[in-house]
């Protein structure tokens, strides 16, 4: 595995703040690399998983100034856990404060995972705002994604953490594990919640990765940022994330002319390559890169090398 690209070195903001977004929301945000530099935006998992310092690592900070914030709801983000106004597109006007805030005309949009479906949501809204697109680990939240996911597909790879997922479920409503889950990360019974969005949170922690990595499993487990992950993503995809069913790969059209990156595990439970490989047809100004022997996760060597390899292509570097 020599010679593959890794994370730059640990960094600390030069900048951060908070924004009032109006709807009762404050959104964290921090600013990296060098001030005037190239413009990014990095939009991060879940939805409701917040950023990590690993997250400022993917951009050469003297080639990149970089816009990190915690999405409605989490991270630092308030109100905690908050479901009011926190839908796909309350982010995607997020971004564009973010983005005027920042004052830049263009900026190259970063996500993976969840973070894939918001930019290509943002990108497919503000074209002319989008200098480049790399996304990772793609998601349009098809229901046929969703139910591979939360109700039969993975659960045949996963067996013993499946069995872990629905425990905290009444046998008799396991027949839509989103829906029943829901009913407890929105009830009333405080302990029942915190119980059920660490199983929620777990359960996509253990599967996301090729090989078991405890470190990264582990995050998932805790209390607090499983609360605000588990609710903010159920709810997002109990309502298929306000999107029409397909919109993400049909509007793929609206990203012509925007060179683009895509990065996607051949193994990746959570997130089937076969929409990875749909939306590469139907935006053919982007590389396409399946990488052998990885899940879901960016940490995933062979997916790190080619997310590095795109920000270092998009800023001019050899």
């Amino acid at each position: 595995m020599s010679g593959l690209r890794t994370l730059y070195t640990e960094i600390e903001p030069f900048e951060t703040g908070f924004l009032d977004v109006g709807d009762g929301h404050t959104i964290y945000w921090e600013r990296v690399g060098t001030k005037g530099a190239k413009p990014a935006v990095f939009l991060h998992g879940g939805p409701g998983g917040g950023i990590s310092p690993a997250y400022r690592r993917f951009f050469d900070p003297a080639r990149y100034d970089v816009i990190l914030f915690d999405q409605r709801g989490c991270g630092k983000s308030t109100p905690h856990a908050g479901l009011e106004a926190n839908t796909t597109w309350h982010l995607v006007a997020d971004i564009e404060r973010l983005r005027e805030m920042v004052g830049v005309d263009r900026w190259l949009v970063f996500g993976g995972s969840w973070g894939s479906t918001l930019a290509l949501a943002y990108s497919q809204t503000h074209p002319d705002r989008v200098s480049e697109l790399v996304v990772r680990g793609i998601y349009t939240l098809t229901k046929a994604e969703l139910a591979w996911y939360y109700q039969f597909g993975v659960s045949e790879m996963f067996p013993d953490k499946w069995e872990r997922f629905v425990a905290p479920i009444p046998e008799a409503e396991r027949g839509d594990m989103m829906a029943a889950y829901r009913k407890i990360l929105t009830g009333d019974d405080k302990a029942a919640q915190i119980e059920a969005a660490i199983a929620w949170s777990m359960w996509e922690g253990q599967t996301i990765t090729l090989l078991p990595e405890p470190d990264t499993a582990d995050r998932f487990g805790e209390g607090h940022f499983a609360l605000a992950f588990a609710r903010i993503e159920n709810h997002f995809f109990v309502h298929g994330g306000w999107l029409e069913e397909g919109q993400l790969v049909r509007d793929a059209t609206k990203l012509a002319g925007i060179p683009g990156l895509i990065v996607h595990g051949r193994y990746d439970m959570p997130c089937p390559a076969r929409y990875a490989w749909e939306l590469s047809k139907a935006w053919p100004d982007a590389e396409f890169h399946l990488i052998e022997g990885a899940g879901h996760a960016y940490s995933e060597p062979g997916i790190l090398d080619r997310l590095i390899y795109a920000t270092d292509k998009f800023a001019g570097k050899p």
